[in-house]
């Protein structure tokens, strides 16, 4: 499989859609159904064996749905792999995967910068179970391979990562998880999106989103995904059945109709959040800009090599520690204040106010959240009204 840097909007529109929709309806219809029945028992047969002429026909909505069967199918196309399957969340689609390739005894691999849910979801609940785990330094995949044990089943990272938007060297994982053999690889490319990342063209297992961001990208839904080979795909949709995290058709509905204007949002997002991150690192008031396609940041030859654009979210400090952080989020006007991503409507944040809250400054510190940090994730709104929105904030 040769290395992609991401898809277009053609892909986005077309890709894995089908076109021949009940009824001839252009968009995907939404099949609102918990139960399907037969007409006799010769086709639950037919159905039960593997034999029925409607593949996407269903038995009862925990199992499946045609209407989140069109969305998966899309969503493998674009993402370059030969399935995926559908959740109710994101963190449903990482704690379901996770659950379906490792049991007590075995042995999983983060990367310190994983999302926070992720971590706790391992360190604590999955200790219970005894599934040890060992973290490794952000981007170290030197590390990562001294890490890797005969009892390694898996290996975790986000690429880019939150809030620092770190990028991980996605070919140098795959090598180091196909040299053992039994661990397998999952990124969590969230922030990538596909228009600017395919982790499985470089070797990548398993590609999970949370389908709440760009991809439906409107801030409507909670959705999540895991694209990946039909056999690992096929053994996390038998435990999505038994957990139940199914999503719901309407829900899969619009994650379909995100995906039409994927490539065009990200592709402004990008554009904006670039000029937006060379625009601060040049502020007086700005102590530190995160975004890797500034050359300043620690893993932007990662990010050339492997991202086709750099993503719509940019991390700054803000002089003033955690009142200077403040000020500036408080005096924004067009984005709104929230701890999401990936919509239409920019959106900002302070992580010592919203996620870590509970913690104190020497605690915040300690795992590398500074006070003064803003996470500005930039909507499509016009670059220009962006910047001199930051910029009036900055200078109040």
């Amino acid at each position: 499989m040769s290395e992609r840097r991401g898809i277009n909007s053609t892909d986005a529109v077309d890709a894995g859609e089908d076109r021949a929709q009940a009824f001839d309806a252009l968009p995907m219809p939404i099949v609102q159904t918990s139960t399907y029945s037969f007409a006799d028992s010769a086709e639950i047969a037919a159905y039960t064996s593997g034999h029925h002429p409607n593949a996407d026909r269903g038995e009862y909505g925990r199992y499946g749905n045609p209407t989140v069967r069109a969305v998966e199918r899309r969503l493998a196309a674009l993402e370059g792999t030969e399935d995926a399957v559908l959740f109710s969340s994101g963190m449903a689609a990482v704690t379901t995967s996770v659950l379906s390739l490792v049991k007590g005894g075995q042995h999983i691999v983060l990367f310190q910068d994983c999302y926070r849910m992720t971590l706790e979801f391992v360190t604590d609940v999955l200790e219970r179970f005894g599934v040890t785990h060992t973290l490794v330094p952000a981007g170290d995949v030197a590390a990562l391979a001294g890490a890797i044990r005969p009892e390694t089943r898996l290996v975790m990272s986000e690429s880019p990562t939150n809030p620092y938007l770190s990028c991980v060297d996605l070919a140098g994982v795959a090598a180091a998880c196909k040299g053992r053999r039994t661990a397998k690889s999952m990124i969590d490319a969230t922030f990538a999106t596909p228009v600017n990342c395919l982790p499985a063209s470089f070797g990548i297992d398993l590609v999970v989103h949370s389908a709440t961001k760009y991809l439906a990208g409107h801030n409507d839904v909670l959705a999540g995904v895991v694209c990946g080979p039909t056999g690992l795909i096929s053994m996390i949709r038998d435990l999505r059945g038994v957990l139940g995290a199914v999503c719901d058709p309407h829900a899969a509905f619009l994650v379909g109709r995100g995906m039409k204007t994927l490539s065009l949002r990200v592709e402004r997002q990008n554009a904006t959040a670039l000029a937006l991150a060379q625009r601060l690192e040049k502020h007086p008031r700005i102590e530190r800009v995160f975004y890797p396609g500034l050359p300043s940041h620690p893993s932007h030859a990662v990010a050339r090599a492997q991202m086709r654009g750099f993503g719509g979210v940019v991390s700054f400090i803000v002089k003033g520690g955690l009142a200077g952080g403040t000020g500036v989020v408080d005096k924004v006007k067009l984005a709104r204040i929230g701890p999401s991503f990936g919509g239409c409507e920019s959106l900002i944040e302070q992580p010592a106010v919203m996620s870590y809250y509970e913690m104190t400054t020497e605690q915040r510190q300690a795992i590398g959240i500074a006070d003064g940090l803003v996470r500005l994730a930039v909507g499509i709104e016009d670059t220009a009204d962006l910047i001199a929105d930051i910029e009036q904030a900055l200078s109040s």
